[in-house]
Order: C-alpha cells, then structure tokens, then sequence
C-alpha cells in the first residue's frame, strides 16, 4: 500500500497523515490561516486577564438577564424561520400553483434586508405615532392608549418578529435547494405506497432535507447572535448590546470574557446540531434523476399556497422597500448632498477593499491547501473561517489586541532605528476595520473559492507543470480564469455584507467616520426615520445582487437540471 500511495502523489487520502512540505505557498498559508484567526485566540486571552470583579459584578446583576433574552430570541426566531422557510420551499420545489416562479426567487428578497433597517421601518408604521394606529383610533374613535391594546413593536417579540423576517430565507434557501436535489425515485416510491403529498414531504422529503434545514437554521441563528442594530434599537437587553455597553463603558477583560461566553454558545449550537445526527445518513440511494413533476394544486389550496408564499416577501420587503422609497422620495433634495456622497463612498471604499483582500487571501488558503493540503493546513483554512459564525461585537473586541500589538512593535522598531514615534498606525483606522470585515466574512469569500477550485480537475495542474509553468504562474494563467465565476460570486457577497455591518464598523471605525450603515442607524435612532431612509435604501438595494446570484444558483443545482427546465 505504501507503494501504491507514493506513486499516486503527495496527498493524504481518507484519514492518512501527510506532512505538509514547507515552501512559500505553505508557510504563507499558515501565517495568514493564523493572522485571521488571531481575533478569536485573543478573545480567550483578554477573557483570562484580570477583570478587577467587573465579571462576578455583571454575573450577579444583569448577565442573568442577558442570557435569558438571548436564549427567548434564539428559541422565537428559530421557530419563526422554520415556519416561514421551510413550508414555502416545500411549495415552490415540488407544487405548481400561480406565481410559482416567482416566488421561487422573490423569497429571498428580504434577504436584502438588513434586521435593524426592518425594524426601523416598522416602528415608524406601528408605534403609537405612527400611521396604523393613528388609522385604528380615527376608525374606532378611541381617544387615547388606554381605550385599547396594540402590541409593543419595541419589545423581545417585536425583535424575534423582525429577524424572523429577514433571516428565514436562510433556510429557505438551503432547504429549497436540498428539496430539488431529491430523486423523483424516492418520492414516487413514496406514493406507490400509499402515501399522499403531505404524507410524503413528513416522511422522505422533509427526514432527506434535514441537514440542509439545520444549516439554514445554524446560520439564521447565527445572524440572530450577531445582530446589534435592532436588539439595541429595541433596548433589547442581549448579550451582543452588554458586550457593546461592557466593551465602552467598564472593563476590556470584562468584555472579552462575555464575548468569549458568547463564542462558546456558537460553538455549542453548532455541535449540538452535528451530534443531533452523527448516526444518521441522508445520501440519496439513486442516480436517477428527472425533472420533478410537482403536484398540481386547486380550489383553495392553490390560494393558501399563495398567501403563504406572498406573506413573508409583502412584509419581509415590499413593505419596508415602499416605506423607504416614499420617504426616500420626499426626502431627496434634501438626501443627496455631501454627507451621503461622503458616506456612501466610504461604504464602496471599504467594501471594496475588504471584498478584494478578503478573496485574494480566500485564493491563497484555497490554492495552498490544494498544492500542499493536509489535516494541518485544511484544519487552520477552516478555523481561519469561524469568523463567519461569530457576532461583529465579539470580532471587534479580539481585532484591537493584534492590531495594537503589531502597532507597538512598528513603533519600537522605528523608535529604535530612526528614532521616531509612529503611534497608532492601524489601530483606529480603517485598516482596522478590513481587518475585522476580512476576518467576519473569510467563510463566504472561501466557500465560493474553494468549491469552484475543487471543479477544476487536477490534471490541469499535471498539464500546467509539464509545460514548465509553477505554481504561482499555474495560479494566475490556468485557475483564476476558470474559477472567475466563483470568484466573482464570493467578491459580490462579501461587498454585500460589509455594506450591511454594523457593530464590528461603529466599535472600530475612526474618529467621525460615518458609513450608510452607521448613518441610518444614527438616523433611526434619533427618530429621523424620513433621513435614515435614503442609506437604508441604497444598502436594500445592494443587497438584492446577491439574492439574483443566489436564486439562478439554486435553479442550476439540481442535478439533470435543463436550462430552462
């Protein structure tokens, strides 16, 4: 055997160990795997430095109260994106009612929607000020709050409400797409056995989709965590908003040891969710695969699948789009002037820039791993990409340490050799805040590199070598032009994300340095909804590139899958 693996090449198959060779590509890969990992190995160790009682303090008073709204927000949300996602990708993937089209790709739209712009919107509609009740009280002729009940937008359930809305394409996407990957097999045996439509989407369809749902349901729970703009726009005490207070107010170590709390719970739900099915299988047992024929719905039916299909896209964006839009319109003359300019190009500046450097280093993890992989360097490329699951709050506690770090030591050495003080050369600029955004969204640029990197068949790189070419030539002549689209999917949706950001920009950004994110947040919460609603838009806007890649991507993955099919 040992023969047989030498003469097919240098990698570890299965479970077999093979020791990394140290060149450029490898060393290189490892330094920059560990650089974007430092945020998290900091946390840990600013939460182990002494915190002067500021951690027994907040454990006693208000923590209790941080865990128990954080833990009732984990539980409403996960059951409103479940109901909200995985009964219309049911519908859209195997029924045929009227606008199923659309609402194949119109589900995803309040994607586009960032969680604290929705909640700016409904609080304008629904308090007490606002259009709906001023409406209800005009109708019924009550006077006052007293006559009558309304329910507290500003509240816990008000909070679950809105990111219910905006997460659950989350698993509608993944659960749509493990629905239309299912064999036609499988459910026509269902069938033949008796059971009807509903009967089969409870026992084959929905057991098949359930590690797609629990992955929709992870990151939708994840976004949940990371979530500060409507939590605190609420005054929704959760632990994201105490680590905010905790990190400004009272004690660094203090803060590190409550986002190092919070990083444990991910990482909790996350195991939870793998072990929960560790035993179980849900590979298809069949390669064959035809279009799905779908079952024809009539009468009411054919309307309840409607309703339930329009219901999250009228008030999970049609809504919040034509509430902003109004006031967008009215608003303009005075909008566009040059502090949204300013604003808006320091959004496409910093996009840009984390979007560029975060995939060229997802392309040098990603091609380092190929030349040289092993469980070392795959391990650290992943570990470099947990970003993703962690809450900005908690990255921009753990980016000051190396950046400060790295700050004093440019300093020294200067101060050594030319005898001149640099100060903060990255620390509080927007270096720092590449740095956090890099970090936070590693995962999306790495996951759209590495699997169109992994459709590239090695005997590319064979072909490439003969001809004399290296690795870094093979790289840029042979791979990039083949992975472009991957590449191009990974750019567009880290641009996207940053654009949305919100707690790792305002802990990190520089002095009076204002993005659209940071603007309409500072808008809203200083109830100028009319001038929050022109950067809330723009930001809507630019959220809708992603959800058009995302949808023609789900409409391609079914294997067998026809264009135009």
């Amino acid at each position: 055997m040992a023969a047989v693996g030498d003469i097919q090449g240098p990698e570890w198959r299965g479970r077999r160990w093979r020791r990394p060779r140290l060149d450029a590509w490898t060393v290189g890969a490892v330094i920059l795997a560990v650089v974007v990992a430092s945020p998290v190995l900091a946390v840990f160790a600013m939460a182990l430095a002494p915190d002067d009682g500021v951690w027994t303090h907040l454990a006693s008073t208000v923590l209790p109260e941080y865990l128990y709204n954080t833990i009732r927000l984990f539980i409403g949300v996960a059951v409103g994106v479940l109901l909200a996602g995985v009964g219309p990708a049911w519908l859209v993937s195997m029924c045929r009612f009227p606008g199923r089209r659309i609402f194949e790709w119109a589900l995803l739209l309040p994607l586009a929607v960032p969680a604290y712009v929705i909640a700016f919107v409904y609080t304008d509609l629904l308090e007490y000020a606002g259009p709906v009740q001023i409406a209800l009280r005009e109708l019924f002729g009550w006077t006052s709050a007293r006559d009558y009940w309304f329910p507290d937008i500003r509240s816990l359930d008000g909070a679950i409400a809105m990111m219910s809305l905006v997460f659950y394409p989350y698993v509608y996407l993944l659960t749509r797409a493990a629905f239309i990957s299912q064999s036609v097999c499988l459910l026509e045996a269902s069938r033949i056995l008796g059971r009807g439509p509903w009967e089969s989407f409870f026992t084959v369809a929905l057991p098949l989709a359930r590690p797609a749902i629990a992955a929709g349901l992870s990151l939708a729970l994840m976004e949940t965590l990371a979530d500060f703009g409507t939590v605190q726009y609420f005054a929704v005490d959760t632990f994201t908003t105490g680590i905010y207070r905790v990190w400004l107010d009272v004690n660094e170590p203090a803060a590190a040891q409550m986002a190092a709390t919070l990083f444990v719970l991910v990482l909790a739900l996350i195991w939870i969710e793998r072990r929960s099915r560790r035993d179980q299988r849900y590979h298809q047992t069949t390669t064959r695969y035809r279009e799905l024929p779908g079952y024809h719905l009539s009468g009411w039916r054919k309307w309840a699948a409607v309703g339930a299909c329009a219901a999250p896209i009228i008030l999970g964006f049609a809504i919040p789009a034509a509430v902003l839009g109004d006031y967008a319109l009215a608003n303009l003359a005075g909008g566009l002037d040059a502090r949204f300019a300013t604003d808006l190009w320091n959004s496409l500046m910093l996009a840009g820039l984390a979007a560029f450097v975060c995939i060229a280093a997802a392309v040098f993890l990603a091609y380092g791993v190929r030349l040289n992989g092993g469980r070392l360097l795959a391990g650290l490329t992943r570990f470099a990409s947990i970003g993703y699951a962690i809450p900005g709050s908690v990255l921009a506690v753990g980016a000051v340490p190396p950046l400060a770090y790295l700050d004093h030591a440019i300093d020294a050495v200067m101060e050594a050799t030319f005898d001149i003080s640099t100060g903060l050369v990255f620390s509080g600029t927007v270096a720092a805040l590449i740095f956090a955004y890099v970090v936070r969204f590693m995962a999306l640029a790495n996951g759209a590199v590495d699997s169109a990197l992994t459709r590239v068949t090695p005997s590319m790189d064979g072909a490439a070598r003969t001809l004399g070419t290296g690795p870094a030539g093979t790289l840029w002549r042979v791979h990039l032009p083949l992975i472009r689209g991957g590449v191009l999917a990974g750019a567009t949706l880290v641009f996207v994300e940053v654009l949305k950001e919100l707690p790792a920009t305002i802990l990190l950004r520089p002095f009076n340095f204002q993005t659209l994110a940071t603007r309409a947040y500072e808008y809203a919460s200083d109830e100028r909804i009319a001038e929050a609603a022109l950067p809330a838009l723009t930001i809507v806007l630019a959220g809708i590139i992603p959800v058009i890649i995302l949808s023609r991507a789900i409409r391609r993955s079914r294997p067998g899958h026809a264009a135009g099919g």
